[in-house]
């Protein structure tokens, strides 16, 4: 019973993270609003674009992992992996973006993703 629950919450979050990843390299700006720290009209997008080539990155080889690694790498990668959201969350905390979205978006994805690893390595 839990094999299914770790693993569809790692294809889910997996899933999530390259979702978020096309939506910053195909709708910058906006994506850069949802994110907590709205970008400059005029700013360089090229910073978004690599957000966005981080975040697609990150899908893909979770994804990866799940299809071709077993559940402790899969666990490994969630572990690390949990150390983007929590500087998302500092990142907009430091440039004065809504608590809100600090905590109920990125802080809340970390602790998420870490439960996903806490799954995994429980199998």
């Amino acid at each position: 019973m839990l094999t299914p629950i770790a693993y569809g919450l790692a294809i889910v979050l997996s899933g999530f993270v390259l979702f978020i990843g096309v939506r910053f390299l195909l709708a910058p700006q906006a994506s850069a609003a949802g994110y907590g720290v709205p970008a400059k009209e005029d700013g360089d997008v090229a910073y978004l674009t690599i957000k966005g080539l981080r975040d697609a990155t990150f899908g893909v080889l979770g994804l990866a992992l799940i299809a071709f690694a077993d559940a402790h790498a899969v666990g490994w990668y969630m572990l690390v992996v949990a150390i983007a959201p929590l500087g998302d969350t500092l990142i907009v905390l430091r440039h004065d973006g809504p608590k809100a979205t600090a905590f109920g978006i990125h802080f809340a994805t970390a602790v998420v993703v870490l439960i996903s690893a806490a799954l995994l390595f429980a199998l």
